[in-house]
């Protein structure tokens, strides 16, 4: 018989192994939520066709239901000497359309650090992946030069060798040193590392047209497994030379009227496009705890191949079916609460058909309270091939912010082959009301390679608890205090590489501030002094209200002089001032003369004196907001063919 020492014993040991189990569950729940945890999407950027050169003029694209297709440039190439309706002839392309961006042949080299030799050479999938690159981190209100020698990874989907094979259509005697580093699709991720001084991982990634979205389910897995912190994802592509068309028009993947018709009776193939996207990512606990805007969050994601079907580039309904569930089961969502799809969509006879159906048998088999609707960003801006399906999660991301579904062009009779009575399927002709509600809103972005290799992203909206941080009250923020305290000033600190650069700055604020009349002056002078780089040349602006900063961004434009407005060029001994305006930084809060503090540290930023933004804002958590990119001053780099 035991003792009562021993009982006692028994008992202590039972407790000790019951609190190591209850801590042992405690660590696999952790890490079980570590590794499903939702990524934030907290920056974005882009050049898409239409004049679409930043999220917000892609959103006024897609809402206003605008077709982007346009004839193909001149500077590409002659297309009455390529076009032939008739898809067989020998050399020809079935038709003159395309989706096209501006500026390919030009870079602001002098900005990113080219040597202009070295820019002839230089694809302009690079040239826009440096500049997309930037402007997204410029949306995220990350100044670039804070991640220098961070673990911030590059995932880039990028498939089109154009550029490259212009400049081996020259003499051989031509070719110099930078031929490769310029061209090769290793570089396009591995440069924009270099620029930004990034040490994560970096890859390029070729899965043809499902490159650009599982280049982001690489970055988000990266996040995950604590290969980085931050991560730039996305893709690009450029059309520069009629080969690679003339091939797609022979293989009947080309819309002879230059439209992707997704979903109607008339769909007869795609029409050809380039662009590029790119997303600022990181774990959605990191971006709450930075205070970031967080644009959406992607609750899962999946990857998968077709295998072996009735031909190399036939999509496989079972697969897509396999890679949607799996990205839903990652992402721990019912079927029955995803709302859209953002599908492949490229408009041709056997793949609409093919989708629709796997789509059905996923979405169709639960009662649902209101239809799935579906569309495809195709049928405004055309195929990006490798950069398809960013512009894709770009366009659901901004549907999810605006709270509307943008309409679905093209679509006026109902394919035939898609059974569309027995599916709770639609296809929105119009703008679609997306509000926030009781639910929580969730949608699908798929994107399918003619590789075979298919991806699907789970995104939804941001939720209340995921917010940024709420700034300090009124009351106890110097910075947030109106006018009625004293302290309703604010300095607003605008920087560029050249006095052209940052009079086009000014002027996009300027208008920017004519569209946004609304904004709070604390948070946009708060986003642009702690989420820009400072350059040499200066702006410094002192202003109580939003319509005094018009005036004076005004007033500097037209060159009158005025208090508060100060612009200046950095100086050699800015850097022996530093000390005071450590100083002046840790009196602020204490002063009465508010406005002294303020025109003293004008007058230090103007002569490019370093000034710790993140410390002038310690005691004020501001809110990120999206403002005004740099203005890249281009100059033409590019090399002739001869035809």
């Amino acid at each position: 018989m035991e003792t009562p020492s021993q009982q006692t014993e028994v008992l202590s040991s039972t407790k000790r192994a019951l609190i190591a189990l209850k801590q042992m569950q405690a660590k696999l729940e952790a890490l079980e939520s570590t590794k499903n945890e939702p990524i934030a999407i907290v920056g974005m950027g882009c050049r898409f066709p239409g004049g679409a050169d930043s999220p917000e003029a892609f959103w006024n694209l897609l809402r206003d239901g605008v077709d982007a297709i346009a004839e193909v440039p001149q500077d590409r190439w002659n297309v009455d000497a390529y076009c032939d309706s008739n898809p067989d002839t020998p050399g020809k392309i079935c038709n003159r359309y395309g989706g096209f961006v501006s500026h390919l042949q030009e870079l602001d080299a002098q900005f990113f650090r080219i040597s202009p030799r070295e820019a002839l050479s230089l694809d302009p999938q690079q040239r826009l992946l440096l500049e997309v690159g930037w402007e997204a981190l410029e949306n995220a209100a990350i100044a670039p030069e804070r991640l220098i020698g961070t673990q911030t990874g590059v995932f880039i989907g990028i498939c089109s060798t154009d550029y490259w094979h212009r400049l081996l259509e020259r003499n051989p005697n031509e070719i110099d040193a930078y031929l490769t580093t310029g061209n090769t699709h290793s570089l396009a991720s591995g440069r924009l590392s270099y620029i930004l001084g990034l040490t994560g991982p970096s890859l390029s990634v070729d899965t043809a047209c499902s490159s650009s979205l599982v280049s982001v389910h690489l970055a988000c897995k990266s996040l995950r497994d604590r290969e980085c912190n931050l991560a730039l994802a996305g893709g690009v592509n450029c059309i520069l030379s009629p080969q690679v068309s003339i091939n797609f028009s022979k293989a009947k993947m080309l819309s002879p009227d230059g439209r992707c018709k997704s979903f109607d009776a008339e769909a007869n193939g795609f029409v050809r496009a380039e662009g590029c996207g790119i997303v600022v990512l990181k774990r959605l606990s990191d971006a709450i705890a930075s205070g970031d805007n967080i644009l959406a969050s992607i609750c899962g994601s999946a990857v998968n191949q077709d295998g072996r079907t009735s031909g190399l580039t036939v999509p496989n309904g079972p697969s897509q079916q396999a890679v949607i569930t799996q990205a839903l089961n990652n992402s721990r969502i019912e079927a029955s609460q995803v709302s859209y799809v953002e599908t492949h969509g490229t408009g041709t006879s056997l793949g609409d058909p093919i989708e629709i159906g796997a789509l059905g048998e996923i979405f169709g088999k639960e009662r649902r309270i209101d239809p799935l609707f579906v569309g495809s960003v195709k049928t405004n801006i055309g195929h990006l091939e490798a950069a398809a399906g960013i512009a894709s999660l770009i366009k659901v991301v901004l549907a999810l912010q605006h709270e509307e579904i943008p309409p679905n062009l093209h679509f006026q009779t109902p394919n035939p082959n898609i059974n569309w009575e027995e599916l709770p399927i639609k296809v929105p002709t119009q703008n679609i009301p997306w509000l926030e509600g009781d639910r929580p809103r969730y949608a699908g972005v798929s994107a399918f390679g003619f590789s075979g290799t298919n991806a699907h992203v789970v995104l939804g909206e941001p939720h209340a608890e995921t917010q940024r941080r709420t700034p300090r009250s009124p009351l106890t923020s110097p910075l947030a205090k109106g006018a009625e305290g004293g302290r309703g000033c604010h300095l607003l600190a605008l920087s560029a590489k050249s006095e052209k650069a940052l009079r086009e700055l000014a002027g996009r604020y300027k208008r920017f501030l004519e569209v946004h009349p609304e904004i709070s002056l604390a948070d946009l002078c708060f986003t642009a002094n702690t989420g820009r780089s400072h350059f040499d040349c200066r702006l410094g602006i002192i202003a109580s209200s939003i319509p005094e900063l018009h005036e004076k961004l005004i007033a500097f434009l037209n060159g009158q002089e005025t208090p508060g407005l100060l612009q200046g060029r950095v100086q050699k001994t800015a850097f022996d001032t530093k000390r005071s305006v450590s100083q002046l930084l840790s009196s602020f809060p204490e002063t009465e003369d508010w406005q002294q503090v303020l025109f003293k540290l004008l007058d230090l930023y103007a002569i490019g004196v370093p000034i710790d933004w993140m410390a002038f804002y310690k005691d004020y958590p501001g809110r990120k907001v999206a403002l005004p990119t740099y203005p890249f001053q281009r100059q033409r780099y590019w090399i002739e063919t001869i035809r």
